[in-house]
């Protein structure tokens, strides 16, 4: 299984400016057609995510189904966290999964990256990363 990983970070303005937080999006390929078709198994997935990364998480997590065009239709997830917010699109024609987290509070891409890749069943994954500040 290959996980790529690109950060793109540009110099802050001073030096001594701490990032304010972590943008990051996750394209993971060749997903099991029946985890990313499942409402209940995304759910699950927040929840464990979550746990594993140590975010709270605010309120329940959104889980909607649409798409007229079979190109973007399938599952959209958004879940908010106290420190700000999770959210995917599973795209049913590629079997992708689009996931994006953006946290104030450090998480480590790479086990984000692994555990979503596994639980996804996906082949491979590109990941991005951008400091905020």
């Amino acid at each position: 299984m290959q996980t790529e990983m690109i950060l793109e970070q540009e110099e802050p303005p001073l030096q001594s400016v701490q990032p304010w937080g972590l943008s990051s999006s996750i394209d993971i390929y060749n997903c099991d057609l029946v985890t990313i078709r499942s409402a209940e198994k995304i759910k699950q997935f927040v929840i464990e995510l979550c746990d594993l990364i140590e975010m709270k998480r605010f309120g329940e997590t959104v889980v909607v189904n649409f798409g007229e065009d079979e190109r973007v239709s399938g599952y959209s997830m958004t879940q908010l966290i106290e420190t700000s917010l999770i959210s995917a699109h599973f795209a049913n024609l590629t079997n992708t999964v689009y996931l994006d987290v953006f946290s104030c509070k450090y998480y480590d891409l790479e086990v984000v990256s692994e555990f979503a890749k596994i639980f996804f069943g996906g082949s491979n994954c590109i990941t991005h990363s951008t400091y905020r500040i």
